[in-house]
């Protein structure tokens, strides 16, 4: 769980991932703009229907 009282809708985390999928990521989040935060709840949004857990 976030220790950062600011955030009020959300929960800071770190993870780690692959060298090729964070470059990817990060062409990704430049040609379109969207921040990050909102393509990572999209990703993660898309695996928990893939494995039906929403």
């Amino acid at each position: 769980m976030s220790g950062n009282p600011s955030l009020k809708n959300r929960v800071a985390f770190s993870n780690a991932i692959a060298k090729e999928l964070y470059e990817k990521f990060e062409q990704l989040q430049k040609d379109t703009r969207i921040p990050k935060s909102k393509l990572f709840d999209e990703a993660i949004e898309l695996l928990l229907k893939k494995y039906g857990r929403i």
